[in-house]
């Protein structure tokens, strides 16, 4: 028996009793991804972003282990919720126009001691200080640099279009600008670098592809890493008592950490793997979070129909954003038909063993969005549920 199949057999097992749909995270799978990522991180504490997680137990249960300290949110209005959970550093990864959220984080000592909002302009400055309602508490700040890998004399940008602070001197002078302001504190830097942390470099039947991305990336790290490290020399210089700079991402724990300049690394879709993260050469993980469908139909010979499914995940729409027929293995969608709404023909050979009520086990494209289909997770050890407890979704909390 293969692995995948020992582990089919184990979920099926222990959700015996529960009608599909359902979700599940696989907690030995979880614990496994997360001593991996602190290995990678090699001493540098990691800060676990939420938004790829999006359950207040899980986000729990790897804070308290050793090698993860904070949380990288994704929403202020999520910032404020989880810092009244009892959350106490929260920063939110994001710039906000929340000015209700704001009033609340400016009247209230506990939240602005809790969370820290992200800026890379001074507008975003006036639009927090217009929101305040006479709320006089100080606003901690974190500066998020762009990382983007500029070439030709910028004519070819390589990354996400984020922050439009890109040198030293541009992140030095909002540093400088904030400082000059009252109400407000600087103790952070962010740089996430998401064309190297977030972009598989071994795609599967696309070898000069990966070449070509493993070629760009080298030269990313190289230009990132010199110019992040004059960032903080030159905000540092402006605020010295900066408390930290975050960088990072699941794809890339190791060599970010590697970085003198670097104090934290943000990970978190490396806990429940999905399938995004299946094609990189610096590590491999353990898919922990997925989600079973029922066989409610049998439309002929290698074919099988299942309820709903149709979860696709957001960025540039493509078959690498759908979720993946994962268990048993050797199932393919219909290419005419994909992944429904309501309902998804699979095909293959696997189809003809499988009856009515069965569940087929499927990995989502992203992490936490899964999390948005589900009310609650069911937690398996070995092949038993030892838990149930609920997203984010299933606490009424839908923040996007």
């Amino acid at each position: 028996m293969t692995v995948r199949a020992a582990d089919r057999a184990r979920y099926d097992r222990a959700t015996a009793h529960l009608d599909a749909p359902l979700a599940i995270v696989d907690l030995d799978a979880f614990d496994a991804n997360a001593d991996d990522l602190v290995r990678r991180a090699g001493g540098k504490p990691i800060r676990v972003a939420s938004k790829s997680v999006r359950c207040r137990t899980l986000l729990e249960r790897v804070l308290a282990k050793d090698g993860f300290a904070g949380l990288m949110s994704f929403t202020l209005d999520e910032s404020l919720w989880l810092a009244r959970s009892g959350f106490e550093d929260v920063l939110l990864a994001y710039p906000s126009a929340d000015r209700t959220g704001f009033a609340e984080l400016a009247g209230d000592p506990k939240l602005a001691s809790a969370v820290t909002v992200m800026v890379d302009d001074t507008s975003q400055l006036d639009l927090i200080d217009a929101s305040r309602a006479g709320g006089r508490e100080v606003v901690r700040v974190c500066l998020e640099l762009d990382t983007s890998l500029k070439l030709l004399g910028g004519r070819v940008r390589v990354g996400a279009l984020r922050s439009p602070l890109h040198s030293p001197a541009q992140v030095a002078d909002l540093a400088r600008a904030v400082a000059r302001r009252p109400g407000f504190k600087v103790v952070g830097i962010m740089a996430y670098e998401g064309h190297i942390a977030g972009v598989g470099d071994a795609i599967t039947g696309r070898p000069l592809r990966s070449r070509a991305i493993r070629l760009m990336q080298a030269t990313a790290r190289r230009e990132l890493a010199e110019r992040r490290a004059a960032v903080v020399r030159a905000v540092r210089a402006v605020v010295p008592e900066l408390e930290y700079v975050n960088g990072g991402g699941t794809g890339s724990v190791q060599t970010t950490a590697a970085e003198d300049s670097v104090t934290e690394i943000a990970a978190g879709s490396g806990l429940y793997v999905p399938r995004l993260f299946d094609n990189y050469t610096s590590f491999s993980g353990r898919p922990a979070a997925l989600f079973a469908q029922p066989v409610v139909r049998r439309p002929g010979v290698g074919v099988v129909t299942v309820l709903g499914g149709g979860y696709p995940a957001s960025g540039a729409p493509g078959r690498d954003r759908l979720p993946v027929p994962y268990l048993p293995e050797g199932l393919r969608y219909d290419p005419q038909e994909g992944p429904g709404e309501v309902q998804t023909p699979l095909l293959g050979s696997p189809a003809d063993d499988l009856l009515i009520g069965d569940k087929v086990w499927f990995r989502h494209a992203k992490a936490g969005e899964l999390c948005e289909r589900f009310d609650v997770l069911h937690l398996i050890e070995g092949d038993a549920v030892t838990a149930t407890v609920p997203t984010y979704r299933g606490e009424g909390q839908t923040f996007l």
